[in-house]
């Protein structure tokens, strides 16, 4: 190809490429903060979250947008509940009155709060089933068809949080925790298994439980 062919084709990729902007920095930032933020909070890094979370708030909240540093709250406070910590998640209350219909029925629904219909449907799909279990009182539904594996746990937690888990579930959360290597979610949820071993009298059960627990807590 001769130089003025290689320059003309040069022009023409550049000019291609110009075409479609980027996107702003602040998103291309944002998303794999929020997501370290989470990934360093399920394995048990409390310091690494901390910092990852900030640096995505401050990201978020450039754009001046409180319905953004909303969701970037609730993803925070998704990962707690589903290592089984209940604190109120106050980021995203000091925002709720400015966040969407759909953040705040997430928001509600983490906080373990019965929703209507129409509000069910706007959760994440994930979380539907066991948002209308909690609803209508009913029984614990399978969470197995729940492939995404954060979702499973905090489905799971939410049931837990209502006092509709049963030991399969609870069974589930902390397989589930388990094979993604999540040790704070997989600490809280087999303390739960050994309470309820305990309580049943399954002494044996319940010390083995207890050492799959030392096993995890020492390797933090």
């Amino acid at each position: 190809m001769s130089v003025r062919l290689v320059t003309l084709a040069t022009a023409t990729l550049l000019a291609a490429c110009s075409s479609a902007p980027l996107p702003p920095d602040w998103q291309l930032q944002a998303k794999p903060a929020l997501e370290a933020a989470v990934s360093a909070h399920l394995q048990g890094d409390s310091r690494t979250a901390q910092r990852e979370f900030e640096r995505a708030r401050g990201l978020l909240a450039r754009t001046g947008q409180p319905a953004l540093v909303a969701r970037g709250e609730l993803m925070r406070c998704a990962a707690q509940v589903a290592s089984l910590d209940f604190a109120t998640c106050e980021g995203f209350e000091r925002l709720r009155g400015d966040a969407p219909a759909a953040e705040q029925a997430y928001g509600d629904h983490l906080a373990g709060r019965a929703l209507t219909g129409s509000a069910i449907a706007l959760l994440p799909p994930g979380q539907r089933a066991a948002a209308s279990a909690i609803a209508s009182q009913g029984s614990a539904p399978s969470l197995q068809s729940v492939e995404d594996p954060l979702s499973r746990l905090i489905a799971a937690a939410v049931l837990f949080r209502a006092g509709r888990a049963d030991p399969a579930t609870i069974a589930l959360a902390a397989d589930t925790a388990s094979a993604q290597g999540w040790r704070r979610p997989l600490i809280a949820w087999l303390e739960v298994q050994a309470q309820l071993a305990e309580r049943a009298g399954a002494s044996d059960e319940a010390q083995r439980l207890r050492r799959r627990i030392a096993l995890v807590t020492e390797q933090r």
